[in-house]
């Protein structure tokens, strides 16, 4: 059958659309499951006292964000694969884009490891007094959602690229396009908004990260369970040589 010889560029956007997937699902699970259930706004003794109860979800969950990056890369490598045809250019422009998001949240991740010095029971410790180690803990995950949506203004930008891109394609659903550059101009919003405004970012958050929500998980879905018009693919990088 057709589906057990696929073309190489099928290949590529059905390895893109699974590992979209796991990063949505570890993206989601360090969110929601790990910071959404042990950091407490405003209260750093509770924050302190359930990461120090919780100190092996709370490593799992660095390691998921750590496992997360490492799939950024061949998904990178895989949609600039499957987008050059569009514009070898534009789509060397969206990985470059995602590169330095990418080393912007791993170097972010430093500040979850920080909390876990913080709540333990090592001797320089006592130095401090437990009310400023749990105000250290607080300040940290609050610096990694600062560095989230710094590193989340250069993802903003290529899911802007990347959007033009499918849409302008052939082989990809406009539709997705559109969605992945609305993506795009609401992760820009976030950030700067909480970079400029914090109080404005506390009322849009997180519906504001809804459509690119739908965005990426819509994109991933379709590339596994589609992928893309091999032929238009094909007449379209012949086009471009």
């Amino acid at each position: 059958m057709k589906s057990q010889n696929l073309e190489p560029p099928q290949v590529w956007a059905r390895a893109a659309g699974v590992l979209y997937l796991l990063i949505i699902a570890t993206g989601a699970f360090g969110e929601i499951v790990v910071r959404g259930t042990l950091f407490v706004s405003g209260d750093p003794s509770s924050t302190a006292a359930n990461i120090a109860a919780s100190e092996s979800l709370w490593r799992v969950g660095i390691a998921g964000d750590i496992l997360q990056h490492v799939f950024d890369i061949p998904v990178m490598l895989a949609l600039y694969l499957t987008l050059k045809p569009v514009n070898k250019n534009l789509a060397r422009l969206a990985i470059l884009f995602n590169l330095i998001q990418t080393a912007v949240l791993v170097a972010n991740s430093f500040n979850l490891v920080m909390p876990l010095f913080l709540v333990g029971n090592a001797e320089y410790l006592k130095a401090f007094a437990p009310d400023q180690l749990h105000a250290w803990t607080q300040l940290f995950v609050r610096l990694h959602t600062y560095g989230f949506g710094i590193g989340l203004v250069f993802f903003g930008l290529a899911c802007l690229v990347s959007g033009f891109l499918i849409f302008k394609s052939g082989y990809l659903p406009r539709i997705l396009g559109v969605l992945m550059m609305i993506a795009g101009l609401c992760y820009l919003t976030n950030s700067f908004a909480l970079l400029l405004a914090p109080a404005l970012a506390a009322v849009i958050v997180p519906a504001i990260l809804v459509p690119p929500l739908i965005a990426e998980l819509s994109l991933a879905l379709w590339l596994v369970s589609r992928g893309i018009l091999v032929e238009a693919w094909q007449a379209r990088a012949v086009d471009l040589a």
